[in-house]
């Protein structure tokens, strides 16, 4: 038993919670159970809610701004975890790395023009091309028998054949759970220096790795790659603190920080919020041994949940992730289209979970599911899951 107590079943109705208050106002039924969003169902570490008591007592929320303590915590972060120390003077600070992306795409790309991702991929990368006007241009991902890989040559000829000139990359790779190896990376990287192409990585998963596989920040593996990278990191998935709106974009090319700064300038964008600051900075520095042991957690939770299916449900295909806390599994074995499972999971399941057609139509036939949360919780739904799939008879 470890310092930390992780079954604890925590009621997150009542509280504003997008994951649990919002089912019918979003068509779902009022008794469905929510496995869907990002965002685990833990308690922050006590140290971080202690820090964030002391800030919420002193009782005075003025401007505020990130100085050398904050930015040395957050470097001390990555050296540690990731052999990689950032320089601040690259750090840009924004409320959430999906601002990040809608602003690079307006900055470095203009209407008309392509933007290149790998789907399925996490569904506001489409969003941020498509509303801001730009083509969407896919080079999907290659489903194989265990996990997904990259087709380079597929890659490639879609940079040329669009001009392509920003590529956005999710590694650890949400939604289906790679975790891109040092030579993968390198190989992106290299057909994206040789087109000059921008790479925007998010690596807000990177901390959730496992067992057997390594976070390679992409900007740490060559010089011209950080010269041509935006990386965008944030403690919110890490540490359960998505609702203070916080994230720490790394830009070493001074000519494109210069241009993005710009870009967040002309939305209005100046400070972050005093919670998402003082959050940030107290995870980073306090919550490294809450981390290590929801690690654990966690990754016994994915052992069970694809044991489970496995074993009860084996018509249902399920891709165990190196990386992330969701697992992303193949429902083309249930005989039915995504509309009619949709129906299925909310009515007979009773389970809310993202379907796969929003991260691209190469995931039309699978669904996402969220396992960071107490383990009774995860039975709870496996098993409503499981009485629903019984009835199919198959």
């Amino acid at each position: 038993m470890g310092k930390y107590n992780f079954d604890a079943i925590i009621d997150r109705t009542h509280t504003k919670s997008l994951k649990y208050d919002f089912a019918v106002r979003r068509g779902r039924p009022a008794d469905i159970k929510p496995f869907w969003v990002a965002d685990m169902d833990f308690e922050v570490p006590p140290e971080l809610k202690q820090i964030l008591l002391e800030r919420v007592n002193h009782g005075v929320f003025g401007y505020t701004e990130s100085d050398e303590e904050y930015f040395d915590t957050v470097a001390n972060w990555f050296t540690t975890r990731f052999n990689w120390t950032p320089d601040i003077n690259w750090l840009v600070k924004t409320p959430g790395i999906v601002m990040a992306l809608a602003m690079a795409v307006q900055v470095f790309t203009k209407e008309g023009e392509g933007v290149l991702i790998q789907q399925p991929v996490y569904y506001p990368f489409s969003e941020v091309i498509e509303d801001n006007d730009r083509r969407l241009i896919n080079a999907p991902l290659v489903r194989g028998d265990d996990k997904y890989t990259i087709d380079f040559e597929a890659f490639e000829k879609a940079i040329i054949e669009n001009n392509v000139t920003l590529f956005m990359l999710c590694n650890p790779h949400n939604p289906v759970g790679r975790v891109w190896t040092e030579e993968e990376l390198r190989t992106l990287g290299d057909i994206c220096i040789k087109h000059n192409v921008i790479i925007i990585s998010d690596e807000i998963h990177a901390d959730f790795v496992w067992e057997g596989h390594t976070h390679h920040v992409f900007a740490s593996l060559d010089g011209a790659y950080a010269d041509h990278s935006i990386i965008c990191t944030s403690p919110s998935k890490t540490f359960n603190i998505a609702g203070l709106q916080i994230s720490n974009i790394f830009i070493p090319n001074p000519s494109l920080r210069r241009r993005f700064r710009k870009q967040v300038a002309t939305a209005g964008y100046s400070q972050v919020g005093t919670m998402g600051l003082v959050g940030a900075e107290g995870a980073y520095r306090v919550g490294a041994p809450w981390l290590d042991e929801l690690k654990v957690y966690i990754q016994a939770n994915i052992e069970f949940t694809v044991q489970y299916f496995a074993e009860h449900m084996p018509k249902i295909k399920v891709y165990k992730p190196e990386g992330t806390y969701l697992i992303w599994f193949d429902c083309s074995g249930l005989g039915m289209t995504a509309a009619e499972r949709e129906q299925w999971l909310w009515h007979d399941a009773k389970l809310w979970l993202d379907s796969g057609a929003i991260f691209g139509d190469d995931g039309k036939d699978f669904e996402r599911i969220n396992v960071a949360c107490p383990r009774a919780t995860l039975v709870d739904g496996l098993e409503s899951l499981k009485a629903a799939y019984d009835t199919l008879g198959l």
